[in-house]
């Protein structure tokens, strides 16, 4: 039987550390995959806003499941020279913070194009964020973004084959859904090699990004299978996306689309977590 640990991307339900650790400590969550903080993107803190937060987090006794890096979400054909530079920096960050994952990317192709021509560039380049993150302690792990290489779910094992368990797994429900992956078959296929979940559903028609439990994520299933398979503890990070929050535009292109309401990003961000600690509540009672 699993123990699910929450955690969230609080800059979703606000701006500031203090209203970021106030949400967390409402919804009872004590772990935080930080992205986005008074503004700075976690890969622009500078070394004294480090160690200030990580003052902050400790007085609440809030850890950090990872660091939710915009890393590998550029263009294959962008300067990696300067992006590799900006990720040497964010290892010296997690060590002030004491984060032991990076959240990443495999870099966008062009739509016109296939992403297999692009392969050998992809891998050469992760090789090389792989090498710096292992001398530095932190594992990195892929997210399943779409338009990048590792969008779909064979792209996904392939990475995680070719680095033999170097590269970390981050399975996101949402957005294979938006690339046209059913959660169910790509699940199948992972399960084994997931280092942690995003928790956001989405539906298949459109695309549109609703409540865990809401969409066709199959989010409930995936969570009993992962119950009965695992012993110990599994990461549920929830990353709602169901609020138009501050930051977004500076996160991704698309505009999301939605079929629920919320008149606030707080009300959308407990909206969230609750649907979240309704299916782990509904295991727990089976």
């Amino acid at each position: 039987m699993a123990s699910f640990i929450l955690s969230a991307f609080a800059d979703e339900a606000a701006g500031s550390l203090e209203e970021q650790i106030e949400v967390l400590e409402q919804e009872g969550i004590h772990m935080i995959e930080l992205r986005g903080v008074d503004g700075v993107n976690c890969a622009d803190l500078s070394i004294e806003q480090a160690e200030a937060i990580k003052q902050k987090l400790d007085e609440h006794h809030i850890t950090l499941s990872a660091l939710g890096s915009p890393y590998g979400k550029i263009g294959i054909g962008d300067d990696f020279k300067e992006h590799l530079e900006r990720f040497k920096k964010s290892l010296e960050i997690c060590k002030i913070l004491d984060c032991k994952r990076i959240r990443m990317f495999s870099f966008y192709y062009p739509e016109q194009e296939g992403a297999g021509q692009y392969r050998e560039e992809v891998l050469s380049r992760l090789e090389q964020m792989v090498k710096l993150a292992e001398e530095a302690g932190v594992l990195l792990a892929h997210e399943n973004e779409k338009g990048i290489y590792g969008d779909i779910d064979s792209r996904c094992m392939d990475l995680y084959q070719h680095f033999g368990g170097r590269l970390g797994v981050i399975f996101d429900p949402a957005n294979y859904i938006q690339c046209g992956v059913q959660p169910l078959e790509a699940y199948a296929l992972q399960k084994e090699t997931i280092t942690y979940f995003h928790m956001k559903d989405a539906l298949m028609e459109d695309g549109s990004v609703v409540s865990v439990g809401n969409g066709d994520g199959h989010v409930p299933e995936i969570l009993a299978d992962v119950n009965k398979r695992i012993q110990g503890e599994v990461i549920l990070t929830i990353e709602p996306h169901l609020h138009v929050f501050d930051g977004l535009s500076k996160l991704q292109d698309e505009q999301l689309k939605h079929k629920e309401s919320y008149r606030t990003s707080r009300e959308a961000f407990h909206a969230a977590c609750e649907a979240v600690k309704n299916c782990i509540g509904k295991l727990e009672e089976n």
